[in-house]
Order: structure tokens, then C-alpha cells, then sequence
């Protein structure tokens, strides 16, 4: 295992540290591990919050700034945060109005969220929850509410953080996100395994040329094995699955956010953006705007997560709004 890391027992307690040195708009918490944005709470505003398991980054921390999450509780690496770090976020980011935890469909982090909002709320604190699972094949059709939550969720921060900003309540910003979400879909594939540092070794098994289609950002289990294709191939194999499941029709316009999983090179994600382009564009349907990069990774794994987000006249709205996270720069 070649990683620059000390002790692997303290790897995430030494990246928030370095985290909130590098980034003078960021704080952490003394009481749990928590990053915050310096102004939170922000007097009269929606509180944004979110968590989730190390490794993925610049999810999560990379997404706290202005229009988007004002607190992030940090768990180690592909671990839920604690119900106590999800309950100190909530109190970061309560500036009076209440808070939204738009969070993804893992069940460590539903069950550790329901007891913090128990917590908070005994604090007077009004939360409520928005549950992403936009990975289409992590269940079936219809049964869309056992779905796990991966990039779409960055879709659903940016909503939600927006309208959030422009003074919307607790029930209409949970109503932006909860709409941005049910109009998203996401799906992955993985090349290659990821080390986790405490661990040591791979975290799963691919062949020389084999690839994981529909892996979760943690290594879960796809929807088949299969013998690694040309990107065109691949791209194609993923909008089939994708699309119909929004569904999508003729003169619609969507978000395409295409992410690696982080170690996939820049260059052969605009070479899947390039074909994913195509098959919208054969469809007559939109890409309003677009994000291409390491938005959502999965430590070194090598892979792709394709998401479409289909737009309305709000969410286009939302989605324009300016943003200012570290890992998230909109003007």
C-alpha cells in the first residue's frame, strides 16, 4: 500500500486539520467533527446540513460555503458520522429557521440522523430530512425508496442550498430538495478496487479487464461483472439503464454531472461526456448545464458515475443561483 499517510488510525482527524488550514472560509468543531462554515449559523436562514463516511472527497466537506451546506458531519473512512456529530452540525447551522439534512440512503447514517434529530429537537431545534437515492441499480423499479444515495446528492445540496439563500422556509426548502431529487439519477461504474489505509488492502476484487457495472461508491456489489468495453460502449450501457428510469422525453432539459471516483483521468471523462452528449442530442433532449470532474469519488477507486437531473423551471432557477464551497465555485 504506497499512501502519504502517517498513522492510518487517524487519517481523517489529520484531513479535517489540514481541511480547515488550507481553507481560512471553513472552521471545525471543538465538540464533535464537524466542519462549518466561519459565518454559520447565519442569522434568519435555513440551515443546510449533511454527513457521510470519509473517502469520498470533495464530498462532503468540499461542498460547505454559501448556497450550499452551512455544517458537514465527518465519519471515518466509509463510516456513518455518530448521531452526536450529526446533532452538533444541526446546532452549527441553526440560525432560527430550522435545518435541512439532505443526506444519502445509507442506513448507518438514517439511523444515527433520526436519534440527532431526536437531540436537537429536545433543544427546540426544527429539523427535517430529505433521503437522496438516485442510484438506479441499487434496487429495482418501485422500489425506489431502498436506492442508495451517490453523486445526485450534490444536485440536491445545491438546491436545497439555494433556495435556502433565498429565504425560503424549512418545508420549502425540504420541498426544492425532496423535487430535485426525485427528478435525479445516477448510475456507476467501477475498473478498479480502493485501499482503505486502516485496512491495507483492496476493498474488493475486479479481473485485469473486468468492470463492475452499477458499483456504489463503497465497493457494494453492481449489477454484473463483465468484461471492460470501449467508453462508447460503456456510456451507451449506462443511458440505457438511466434515462428511462426518469423518465425522459423529447425537448426536456437536464443537469449532466459526470464524476470519477477518483483515480479516472479528466480526459476519459469528457470522452464519456462526449457520447453521453450524443445520445441526448439524437433524443432532443437539453443539457441545461453540465459539471464534469471528481465530484463524488471513492478514495482511488477507478470509475465513473454518470447523474442526470431533469430541470423545471425552478430547479433551472435554483440551479443558476451562485455558489461558494470550497469545492464548488459558481458565479
Amino acid at each position: 500500500m504506497k499512501k502519504f499517510v502517517n498513522d492510518p488510525n487517524v487519517v481523517v482527524d489529520e484531513m479535517v486539520e489540514g481541511y480547515v488550514m488550507a481553507n481560512k472560509n471553513v472552521r471545525a468543531l471543538q465538540e464533535a467533527r464537524v466542519v462549518a462554515r466561519q459565518d454559520a449559523p447565519v442569522k434568519g436562514k435555513v440551515g443546510i446540513v449533511t454527513g457521510g463516511g470519509s473517502g469520498h472527497k470533495p464530498a462532503f466537506i468540499g461542498y460547505v460555503g454559501k448556497g450550499m451546506c452551512d455544517a458537514v458531519a465527518v465519519g471515518e473512512i466509509f463510516t456513518s458520522p455518530p448521531a452526536h456529530a450529526f446533532y452538533h452540525a444541526f446546532k452549527a447551522a441553526d440560525g432560527g429557521r430550522g435545518v435541512a439534512c439532505l443526506y444519502g440512503n445509507y442506513a448507518g447514517d438514517v439511523m444515527n440522523v433520526d436519534m440527532a434529530v431526536d437531540m436537537a429537537e429536545d433543544d427546540g431545534i426544527a429539523v427535517k430530512q430529505v433521503i437522496a437515492n438516485d442510484d438506479v441499480p441499487s434496487a429495482p423499479k418501485g422500489k425506489e425508496a431502498d436506492r442508495r444515495g451517490v453523486a445526485g446528492e450534490i444536485l440536491m445540496w445545491k438546491i436545497g442550498g439555494a433556495k435556502a439563500e433565498k429565504g425560503g422556509t424549512l418545508e420549502e426548502v425540504t420541498a426544492s430538495a425532496q423535487k430535485a431529487i426525485n427528478n435525479t439519477r445516477s448510475m456507476g461504474v467501477g475498473l478498479s478496487p480502493c485501499i482503505i489505509p486502516a485496512v491495507g488492502k483492496p476493498n474488493f476484487t475486479l479481473g485485469e479487464n473486468e468492470m463492475e457495472v452499477g458499483i456504489g461508491h463503497h465497493g457494494e456489489p453492481g449489477i454484473e461483472k463483465m468484461d471492460i468495453r470501449p467508453a462508447d460502449e460503456v456510456a451507451q450501457m449506462m443511458m440505457d439503464i438511466v434515462l428511462p428510469d426518469l423518465p425522459m422525453q423529447s425537448g426536456d432539459e437536464l443537469c449532466l454531472l459526470i464524476s470519477g471516483l477518483g483515480s479516472t483521468p479528466l480526459m476519459e471523462l469528457y470522452i464519456l461526456y462526449r457520447k453521453v452528449g450524443k445520445i441526448l442530442e439524437d433524443k432532443n433532449i437539453s443539457v441545461y448545464r453540465s459539471y464534469v470532474g471528481d465530484y463524488f469519488t471513492s478514495l482511488e477507486m477507478a470509475g465513473v458515475t454518470v447523474t442526470l437531473m431533469k430541470l423545471d423551471a425552478e430547479l433551472k432557477e435554483l440551479l443558476d443561483m451562485p455558489a461558494d464551497a470550497v469545492h464548488f465555485k459558481q458565479l
